[in-house]
């Protein structure tokens, strides 16, 4: 699913208007109704409604859901503030409209004063004062009312997005200028600020309305920003063929672990070799044979000439992929062993957890980085890289996409939405995951997951992509039986052939 930037989505209300062809005031209308009949399906006729309507499309949009709320016989009061007597023309329309509706007699007009209603938890708020077009914080008056909505006890239902927040850049905006939603009904598409974790507070749950937008113009309009969902992943999977073994299957390399971080190398190696990889060799410190040997029996292990950490980068010439990270320490030794290792490997690599932080703690050795390299940082994490903060969400994707093409490499920015953005500088979210997740270990097991697919034969792009879905989909299979709040790194991986076996089927 591609994600439109504002001006996008005009372009595409613009073409759905003259190539359906349809007035702007029926595709209103259309998005009217499908606000309706969800507004319907939560809330019985009991319930009252109060619509906060703008000047702009958005307002219109909020008035012909009253109206047609009215009709369905619920109580509206209706606000429309006008205060620069100029309303859209389709706005104006919608206002006359609903003043010649018969149940039509809660509308005031603000020009002027405005004298708020008080607003009760047994009230519905309808929010359609500002949509996609603001591109600077709140002000003035609609700012206090803004909080004024946000400090009451009433449900808020957003139209299209909750007002004050900007579709895509809200680095520079005034929090507290912006609505905090309860329900989100965006129309047709996600805004790209609907993905990001500083904007999820406003959102609230969300919902996607169909309303029939120009199937021809998304599909002819690049984007650079894309929602992966599982129709774009099933065509990714290789199949087995009859006469498939081990040897054709991959041999990964995973480098991890460290005197009491054993516990990162077994969940990397375990999900690696649960992610179909035909043979696997870890190597770890002499301190942690034992462990990995009885932890691990499926992977043959390798021994570091140091008993406690890695020391020494060793040959994989005959290695498809190598994995480097999970839980390798930061000693000054593993780190020259470390970029001695880059340097030496000719196949793709994938780094994550203290390889990235090695990384950070010697931001020269970027330049050595060598391309299609994959990294797996979190939020801490490609701030080290960067060396520098991120004060939004935003900002943060964006170091993400310069690094990725700075570097010819491949960023997973984890989180909720983990975002994958390429060196081509196009992003892709991901779609699968819960907050159970945000457990320790996680991110050692969607290290293994991806060097596993790398050995297999799978392109960085494909891995990546394939890897975050398969990582959250576990999840997210493991949550429906654990729940959230007991679910560790282990049940990823014990879940990951349910995953494999539901996108295969």
């Amino acid at each position: 699913m591609k994600i439109f930037t504002s001006n996008q989505i005009k372009e595409l209300d613009k073409y759905t208007i003259e190539h359906e062809p349809i007035s702007s005031l029926d595709l209103m209308e259309r998005a009217a109704k499908a606000i309706k009949e969800v507004i319907c399906e939560r809330w019985n006729t009991q319930t009252s409604f109060v619509v906060f309507a703008g000047p702009g499309n958005n307002g219109g949009d909020a008035l012909a859901v009253a109206r047609l709320l009215l009709g369905e016989g619920y109580s509206v009061k209706v606000y429309l503030f006008n205060i620069h007597n100029s309303l859209s023309p389709d706005c104006e329309q919608n206002k006359q409209r609903l003043l010649e509706h018969k149940r039509a007699k809660d509308f005031t007009e603000v020009i002027t004063n405005f004298d708020p209603p008080k607003l009760t938890e047994k009230e519905v708020v309808i929010d359609g004062l500002f949509g996609c077009g603001i591109n600077k914080p709140l002000s003035g008056g609609f700012a206090s009312l803004v909080k004024y909505i946000n400090q009451s006890p009433a449900k808020v239902v957003s139209i299209d997005i909750p007002s004050g927040l900007m579709p895509e850049d809200n680095t520079y905006n005034v929090r507290v200028n912006v609505i905090n939603a309860d329900l989100t009904l965006t129309l047709q598409q996600k805004k790209l600020a609907m993905l990001l974790a500083d904007c999820q507070k406003h959102i609230g749950e969300l919902k996607v309305l169909d309303i029939r937008l120009s199937s021809e113009f998304i599909k002819n309009t690049s984007s650079t920003f894309n929602v992966i969902e599982e129709g774009d992943i099933v065509p990714l999977l290789k199949k087995r063929e009859l006469f498939s073994h081990k040897g054709l299957m991959g041999h990964a390399l995973l480098i991890a672990g460290s005197l009491g971080m054993a516990g990162a190398a077994i969940l990397s190696a375990r999900a690696c070799l649960r992610s179909g990889v035909g043979k696997l060799t870890t190597h770890v410190p002499q301190a942690l044979y034992p462990i990995l040997q009885t932890a691990v029996p499926e992977a043959m292990v390798h021994l570091d000439t140091n008993e406690q950490f890695f020391s020494e980068a060793i040959d994989c010439d005959s290695y498809h992929a190598v994995g480097l990270g999970p839980g390798l320490g930061l000693n000054e030794t593993t780190a020259i062993a470390l970029i001695a290792q880059i340097r030496r490997a000719q196949c793709p690599l994938v780094i994550d957890a203290d390889a990235i932080n090695i990384f950070g703690n010697h931001r020269a050795w970027l330049q050595q980085l060598p391309k299609d390299i994959i990294m797996t940082p979190h939020q801490k994490e490609l701030e080290q890289l960067t060396g520098a903060t991120s004060t939004s969400s935003y900002e943060q994707l964006m170091k993400a996409s310069e690094f990725a093409q700075h570097f010819e490499c491949y960023i997973i920015l984890k989180g909720h939405y983990s975002a994958l953005c390429l060196p081509d500088g196009n992003i892709y979210f991901n779609t699968t995951g819960n907050p159970g997740m945000a457990t320790a270990g996680s991110g050692d097991v969607l290290t293994g997951i991806i060097t596993a697919l790398l050995a297999r034969g799978y392109s960085q792009r494909e891995a990546s992509l394939l890897g975050m879905y398969l990582h959250g989909l576990s999840g997210d299979l493991a949550v429906k039986e654990i729940g959230e709040e007991s679910l560790i790194a282990s049940d990823i991986i014990n879940f990951l052939p349910k995953a494999f076996k539901r996108l295969n089927d």
